[in-house]
């Protein structure tokens, strides 16, 4: 099934903007949360069929909260592809252990945004 619901995690409004500006003009519906904090009963309930996630937020970062969303049984099947300023290959490699499909090091290049969510739909 193609991807048409997409949530978005990160704590800086400019991004939340960016990325869900890219998405609308995409044609995805796009909903945004600005932190971790009680994301997982938020995603039982709008059951989005994607997330990009930031690392750097306050409360548990995105690396944590990937962590809880892939080892939920309710959760696990939604893909993540983690959305962050930190470029170090070892950071790319730990964001794909905790469950993430794919890792973007901002600033978000669109075209590739939106191939890679192509790939996985």
């Amino acid at each position: 099934m193609a991807i048409q619901k997409i949530l978005i995690v990160d704590d800086s409004p400019t991004e939340r903007y960016f990325l869900t500006d890219i998405l609308a003009k995409a044609g995805y519906s796009v909903s945004t949360s600005e932190n971790g904090e009680g994301l997982l009963d938020k995603i039982k309930a709008d059951k989005p069929q994607l997330i990009l996630m930031d690392v750097v937020m306050p409360g548990q970062n995105g690396f944590q909260v990937t962590r809880s969303i892939t080892r939920d049984d309710d959760t696990k099947d939604i893909p993540i592809i983690i959305c962050s300023s930190k470029g170090l290959e070892t950071d790319r490699i730990w964001g794909l252990r905790q469950g993430a499909r794919d890792y973007l090091v901002k600033p978000i290049d669109p075209k590739e945004l939106l191939a890679k969510i192509a790939a996985l739909g």
